[in-house]
């Protein structure tokens, strides 16, 4: 319109589509929180869109911790040769994960998911 205002709502996570119109800022750089999906969205229009905004565990669930779809997606994004993703960030969600699935008493897969690890030592 007119005087700016917003005709539709932002592309938020499906935990946060029912709050109306409300803008989460990321902690870590003042990006706001948006769906998987638009992210995608992005990356396919953009093969060197940032890949740490994709892979936020937030931008799927309200749990920073769980990062179960975000681990998969990542291995399937680098079977389509997407490997911009800094090396620090991969050894974070790998770890991250494998903490996680530890944590839940699954160790055995934990081990798979380290073994994906890029950093032998």
């Amino acid at each position: 319109t007119s005087e700016c205002e917003k005709y539709a709502c932002c592309p938020l996570p499906p935990y946060l589509e029912d709050s109306g119109c409300v803008i989460e800022e990321d902690d870590n750089g003042g990006r706001p929180l948006r769906d998987v999906c638009f992210h995608l969205l992005k990356l396919y229009s953009d093969r060197s869109y940032e890949l740490d905004q994709l892979l936020d565990p937030r931008s799927v669930t309200s749990d920073p911790l769980d990062f179960r779809l975000s681990w998969h997606l990542w291995e399937v994004l680098r079977a389509l040769n997407y490997s911009h993703l800094a090396q620090q960030s991969w050894g974070v969600l790998n770890s991250s994960y494998a903490a996680q699935l530890e944590s839940e008493g699954l160790w055995e897969w934990a081990v798979f998911v380290m073994l994906h690890e890029p950093d032998t030592q």
